[in-house]
């Protein structure tokens, strides 16, 4: 006999990815629910979105993780849901305290929807601004289609006239692969006070990852005095998977002191001249540049980039001013992008802080609702 949901219910997974719930607030028509989900109808005593939020809190939680470390197959029985202890205060605050965490949800979601309209932003000004650029207005320029007479052929197809297509190696003042052997191991590493030691974790696809940090004693970084990173140096990495691609680039912050880098990491710095780190990290993290790194990639696990194909690759670059313009409204970007991100990680906090205050009874709701 199947099923007929209603609004107010409750439904959860039983079965395979155990312990996801949903609320039905309302419903368009008829419905039901297949043999994978559990439906939970509460009593008069019992507020939907109260349970609702409940079954996303530390108790429920416990619960399946305890089911799934302990079955090869996990599953909720209805018995588990019956036995559930829960707090359950007055009805009218368990509706105070559901209203204030759908309002966390709600802006938890729209935070959500601003970022991802942000990165969406950014992919596609970071492509104009790498194949296009900006003119002396600081517009973007007319795609080729509309001002041909604006543009070049090129090794890598059209580019604007005061644009030259370069390899990497012509416009870097040094690129250096880390030590490879026994140079450079983990018992090498030391506690601070050290050098810093600049290893494949840090490097993220445009941003430099602080969290994982190594140090080596001053002799040790002496003896490695050809691989120093410097604030603004261009970090590559030689080694990637499909969530980590191989080739991805971030700069070296000029708030960090300066450090080695291992073998996997490649360290390139630009030619004062012809290019600025920002602009370089940019594009060989650009769709032109990660063309040419996928055609030179070995290796099944783990793809490889050697440091000779890393030289090979072209990149189109326009006159510095122009690279430092274009770099600067993608900073910008970035600091909108690293606001909402922060403001989402707050929420996020916020929210998990309310939900074991508010859903436990360890403390008295009241007040805080208050």
């Amino acid at each position: 006999m199947e099923i007929a949901l209603e609004p107010g219910d409750v439904i959860l997974t039983k079965d395979g990815t155990i312990g996801r719930v949903a609320r039905i607030d309302c419903l368009p028509g008829k419905a039901t629910l297949n043999g994978t989900m559990m439906l939970l109808r509460p009593g008069e005593q019992l507020d939907y979105r109260y349970l609702f939020h409940v079954l996303r809190g530390s108790q429920f939680k416990r619960l399946i993780d305890d089911k799934v470390s302990g079955s090869s197959i996990p599953h909720i029985f209805q018995r588990d849901m019956v036995l559930l202890p829960i707090s359950l205060p007055p009805r009218g605050q368990q509706v105070a305290i559901a209203d204030v965490l759908d309002a966390l949800d709600i802006t938890i979601r729209q935070t959500e929807a601003i970022i991802q309209k942000f990165e969406q932003v950014k992919q596609g000004l970071l492509h104009d601004l790498l194949t296009r650029g900006i003119d002396a207005n600081g517009e973007l320029r007319p795609r080729p289609k509309e001002a041909p007479h604006l543009y070049k052929e090129s090794v890598l197809g059209w580019i604007p006239r005061k644009w030259e297509a370069r390899a990497v190696d012509q416009v870097s003042e040094s690129i250096v692969d880390g030590p490879f052997g026994s140079n450079l191991k983990t018992e090498h590493y030391v506690d601070l006070p050290g050098v810093r030691v600049v290893r494949l974790q840090n490097i993220g696809i445009g941003n430099y990852d602080d969290n994982e940090r190594a140090f080596v004693s001053e002799q040790k970084a002496a003896s490695l005095n050809r691989n120093e990173v410097s604030g603004g140096d261009v970090l590559v990495a030689a080694l990637g998977d499909a969530r980590y691609p191989v080739g991805r680039a971030c700069c070296y912050p000029d708030d960090l002191p300066p450090a080695v880098n291992k073998a996997d990491c490649f360290r390139l710095r630009p030619r004062n001249d012809l290019a600025i780190g920002a602009f370089v990290m940019r594009s060989l993290n650009g769709a032109v540049a990660r063309r040419q790194i996928r055609g030179f990639e070995q290796g099944v696990t783990m793809q490889r980039v050697n440091i000779g194909n890393l030289k090979r690759i072209v990149l189109a670059l326009p006159p510095v001013e122009e690279q430092e313009s274009a770099c600067a409204k993608l900073a910008s970007l970035d600091r909108t992008l690293a606001t909402n991100v922060a403001y989402l990680l707050k929420s996020r906090e916020q929210k998990a802080g309310l939900m074991d205050d508010l859903l436990t009874g360890r403390v008295c709701v009241a007040p805080l609702l208050d």
